[in-house]
């Protein structure tokens, strides 16, 4: 130690190779990272995994060893990641073709994984979403071609989410993740002729179901107004059974209010005059059953 002392330039080396050969074998893992340890290129384990429900400062996270210049530590984030897809062109169901603007949320739950499916010791993050766009547009194609473009509009948005959430997890797997959730930013029709006819079939079609509708409502309106009038039919008779004289008297009457415009009906314009005899059958009513 004074022979270091006697030489500071020697003793400034030394401790400067002692920071460079203990900063190459020792590494903090932060809580935010996985690391994966390579040897050679060959996985030896992996430090502070994701695990559903881990706690902080149970999960393995802090100072770890590595064998300098053979070892590698690739690091992988084990927060929510993105991964966005923009102006994919899907086609529905029903014949519309539609520019769609979608994203997937991911996690990384299998780092070895990841790393040895990408074949990526740096920015595994950014290969694993490259891998994963083309998957969520061929999920997306395959689930929106399924379903008319109005369900976009209507709460059923949600199953078909659900729908390619599904589709997209089955497909992930291969890389080590998780699929938090998979949303649709935009789904629009593109621009000109191509926008002008598809807003026309969906007039077309929308006519369409109007004119069935009212055709539904008439045949219906047309059962109930005969099933009413077989009715009024059926008490015209049963009263005519019991009192003629009275079902004589009352249609009668139904007769002068109609004539005289005395049942709030359209009056009809101008004046018109009525000139019977006193003794007009017509009118027979008017006299009263005393004097029959």
């Amino acid at each position: 130690m004074p022979r270091l002392l006697q030489h500071p330039i020697a003793a400034m080396f030394a401790v400067l190779a002692a920071v460079i050969v203990a900063a190459m074998t020792f590494a903090i893992v932060p809580e935010t990272q996985q690391a994966v340890v390579l040897r050679l290129n060959n996985p030896q384990r992996v430090v502070n995994q994701w695990q559903r429900g881990q706690t902080i400062g149970g999960s393995g996270a802090g100072l770890i060893a590595r064998i300098p210049l053979i070892d590698n530590i690739v690091w992988l984030d084990k927060r929510v990641l993105d991964a966005d897809l923009d102006n994919t062109l899907v086609l529905s169901t029903d014949q519309l073709r539609l520019n769609v603007d979608a994203f997937a949320r991911f996690r990384i739950v299998d780092p070895l994984r990841a790393v040895t499916s990408t074949g990526s010791t740096s920015n595994t993050e950014e290969r694993v979403a490259d891998q994963l766009r083309p998957l969520l547009g061929t999920a997306l194609r395959n689930e929106l071609g399924k379903v008319p473009f109005s369900l976009l509009l209507s709460p059923e948005r949600g199953r078909v989410m659900d729908a390619i959430q599904n589709s997209l997890q089955r497909d992930a797997r291969q890389y080590g993740v998780e699929i938090v959730d998979v949303r649709i930013k935009h789904a629009d029709l593109p621009d000109g002729s191509p926008l002008e006819s598809a807003l026309q079939r969906m007039r077309t079609a929308r006519q369409q179901e109007a004119n069935t509708i009212r055709a539904q409502g008439q045949k219906q309106a047309q059962i109930v107004r005969a099933e009413a009038d077989a009715n009024a039919a059926r008490i015209y008779a049963d009263a005519f059974s019991k009192d003629a004289s009275f079902y004589d008297f009352y249609r009668a009457m139904q007769s002068y209010r109609h004539t005289f415009g005395a049942d709030g009906g359209p009056k009809p314009e101008g004046s018109t005059n009525i000139i019977m005899s006193p003794g007009n059958s017509y009118l027979r009513e008017f006299e009263g059953r005393a004097s029959r």
